[in-house]
């Protein structure tokens, strides 16, 4: 105290106390101002830390549990020919360790709480995950803040998880006759949208890549600003963020990453790719260029799709599944909640002893029929019902609510999550009928076929679609 009131003077002494002791109202109040309650009831507390990273809280004191997930803004779409897959291939050289937690100490230590950690890439970014006990947090904010700034780079690892990484590629994708088709379907149907690649990576661009890529590549896209914390779970928001600022504030800010330009043109005439390869069995895929989150039309498209292929009373397992037979399974899919536009797929595993030809005319007859006649009230019911209660249902994960968060917020507001019951409340029938007419026309699909050729494999996923998010 002496030391104090020699440095300053006495009434700029009591200034001094008097800021400090508003600046703690302020922070308090601030956290206290930023804690929302969404119309689902989700008690969300948002900062900003002053080197840019974004931290959402969300309370939920059911159970003493935790997830944390770190979003970082970056997955294919960021990425360039020549080196396309390198979102991932970082991902796994996340585990490599830092000087304070060796090589396969982080996973450990996590599993040492009695939780779980792992990690996806897709699209639009890559995530690392921890489920834990929630007395452990201290650790998992450690453990990550720790990687952030202190990964272990050397050649010795990146030649391993190179290797791993091709491994994985020739598992999920050479190996498999769905994963093989989707990423030729994709590749056709995007001519200019780095959508068009696989997440995974292609094989040429792995075998080609260099320590030097990837350390360039951290460099620009692991930086505080360009990354969302999210934290779910028996937490209080008081006590928790001086912890947070305390591990995460260290990390140093970077110049914002370059945006991505890239637009795909209007397809104007329908493409084909037909892929010949070992499989069991014909596989058929339809995709469609569709707008996304954005853009009005994303509700009724996700609709549509469920409308198609949502629950065992949907039309397309109805009609091609049980009543005709011709396929073994019948899915859609949109991806409403892309950064950029996305494609709306149709697929479908041929039956044994079935034409593909004729599986593709009923497929397209039930596409006309979406087109030319309005969905009955019973119907559009019963797909928002399976929607919102999916949507509820959903919530009872603490994982799922924190993905949910870090998913909207990549999309530019976690709050977008309010919007999503209302939104799929609002379309009627002409919205769907109107959205079917609008993009599953001929001119704007491209057509993936896969027919069996060579020695029949054993095929690991029964589903007829693959996808595009890697672990």
């Amino acid at each position: 105290m002496i030391q104090v009131r020699r440095r300053f003077p006495g009434w700029l002494f009591l200034l001094f106390v008097l800021c400090a002791f508003l600046l703690h109202l302020g922070t308090a109040a601030l956290a206290a101002a930023a804690a929302t309650r969404t119309e689902q009831g989700w008690l969300v507390t948002e900062e900003l830390l002053p080197n840019g990273l974004t931290v959402l809280i969300l309370e939920d004191h059911r159970a003493p549990a935790v997830s944390l997930q770190v979003w970082y803004k970056v997955g294919s779409r960021n990425e360039r020919l020549g080196i396309t897959g390198i979102s991932h291939l970082l991902e796994h050289l996340m585990f490599r360790g830092t000087p304070k937690y060796g090589p396969g100490e982080f996973s450990k230590l996590v599993q040492a709480t009695g939780g779980t950690d792992n990690a996806f890439t897709s699209d639009d970014q890559t995530v690392y995950f921890e489920n834990s006990a929630a007395p452990h947090i201290e650790l998992l904010l450690s453990l990550e803040a720790d990687r952030l700034v202190n990964l272990n780079l050397d050649e010795t690892g990146f030649q391993a998880e190179r290797k791993i990484v091709m491994e994985e590629r020739r598992m999920r994708t050479t190996d498999d006759p769905g994963s093989d088709l989707l990423e030729q379907l994709s590749a056709a149907a995007y001519t200019a949208h780095p959508y068009g690649w696989p997440t995974v990576g292609w094989m040429n661009d792995l075998e080609a890549m260099t320590l030097d890529d990837v350390q360039k590549y951290r460099q620009i896209y692991y930086a505080p600003n360009n990354a969302i914390l999210v934290i779910a779970g028996d937490v209080s928001p008081e006590t928790l963020l001086p912890k947070v600022r305390a591990e995460f504030g260290k990390a140093q800010t970077n110049t914002p990453p370059p945006p991505v330009s890239a637009k795909e043109p209007p397809q104007r005439g329908e493409r084909r790719v037909v892929l010949k390869r070992p499989a069991s069995l014909p596989i058929y895929m339809a995709a469609y260029h569709t707008p996304n989150f954005e853009h009005a039309d994303s509700f009724p498209l996700s609709m549509l799709s469920i409308i198609l292929a949502g629950g065992r009373s949907s039309r397309l397992q109805l009609s091609l599944v049980e009543h005709k037979a011709l396929a073994l399974s019948a899915d859609a899919d949109y991806g409403r909640t892309s950064l950029d536009p996305a494609l709306f797929f149709l697929s479908m595993r041929i039956a044994p002893g079935k034409k593909w030809q004729e599986a593709e005319a009923a497929l397209y007859q039930e596409v006309e029929k979406a087109k030319t006649t309005l969905v009955g009230e019973k119907e559009l019911q019963r797909a928002q019902n399976l929607v919102e209660a999916s949507f509820i249902y959903g919530q009872d994960s603490l994982f799922y609510r924190a993905q949910q968060l870090g998913q909207y917020a990549l999309l530019g507001d976690w709050k977008l999550i309010d919007k999503v019951i209302p939104g799929i409340r609002a379309v009627t029938a002409a919205d769907i009928q109107r959205v079917a007419q609008t993009y599953l026309r001929e001119e704007n699909r491209t057509v993936g076929l896969l027919l069996p050729e060579g020695a029949p494999v054993r095929e690991s996923s029964p589903t007829a679609l693959g996808t595009r998010a890697v672990h």
